[in-house]
């Protein structure tokens, strides 16, 4: 990740090395400077544990010395919900690819569990993604269940005489589809949205089509609400309340009506 430290003994690595290494991109591609940052942070606390003299303060050092970054994060493009319908009948022929697509859509999941799906993942309607996958919650990690609906169930069925390995979307190659090759099938139409806008698309659907408390939506899209303390208290996903939603929102995206979503008490008005 960082080649111009990788020969440099972690015992010499100081506040003005860090700095030099992620100057060319601390404000260009702040995303990767931050994460290759946590990265040096992790390596220097594992030296001190193993004994090695080693200065735990030089990542912070260098932020210091690199300043505030003036990366503006962008917003990733989505197709606004209105036309969600359209795009996803227009991927109609069951390719790996189109599949994969879809079944984002369907779920709001993001790109890499859903590519990295194993079959034993899938236990009746409901997909469970390993803790180990999910993105941003920290320390101990829960499974994720995810909800799916008649169409999601569909899907799958349609993909799996291209398993391999256990993986419902396995590469040509080696591993797991790639995530450019959902992007690029997008881009190859002329579309400035990518896979991970669907997640906005579906969760702005949400808000302007159901009275779906702000929590069950937002788990919706495995977004992490509340403090640890919160969470800890509470012992639900609102599966059952997603599920509902789920199935609403396959209806609209396979052309159904969408009609209004109301839950009331956990249930359906």
């Amino acid at each position: 990740m960082l080649p111009k430290l990788g020969k440099v003994p972690v015992q010499d690595i100081d506040q003005r090395d860090i700095r030099d290494t992620l100057a060319p991109i601390w404000h260009t591609k702040a995303d990767t400077a931050r994460k290759a940052m946590n990265r040096l942070s992790l390596v220097l606390q594992h030296a001190a544990a193993l004994g090695l003299e080693v200065d735990l303060q030089a990542t912070a050092k260098a932020k210091a010395l690199l300043g505030k970054t003036r990366h503006q994060t962008k917003n990733i493009p989505s197709v606004p919900w209105q036309e969600v319908s359209a795009f996803y009948a227009s991927l109609a022929e069951p390719t790996p690819a189109n599949l994969a697509l879809r079944l984002i859509i369907l779920t709001g999941s993001r790109s890499a569990p859903l590519r990295s799906l194993r079959l034993d993942e899938v236990e009746g309607d409901v997909w469970t993604i390993p803790g180990e996958k999910m993105k941003g919650r920290r320390g101990k990690t829960a499974d994720f269940r995810i909800p799916l609906s008649s169409e999601a169930l569909r899907i799958i069925e349609l993909a799996r005489p291209f398993a391999r390995d256990g993986f419902l979307f396995h590469s040509t190659r080696a591993g797991v589809m790639s995530d450019m090759t959902l992007s690029r099938l997008m881009e190859r139409r002329g579309m400035k949205e990518r896979p991970h806008g669907f997640r906005s698309t579906l969760r702005t659907w949400l808000a302007e089509n159901t009275d779906a408390p702000h929590e069950v939506a937002e788990a919706c899209i495995a977004h992490v609400t509340d403090t640890t303390a919160v969470r800890t208290y509470r012992q639900t996903d609102w599966l059952e309340q997603r599920r509902v939603l789920m199935e609403r929102w396959a209806n609209h995206v396979t052309g159904g009506s969408g009609q209004v979503v109301s839950l009331v008490k956990g249930g359906i008005a």
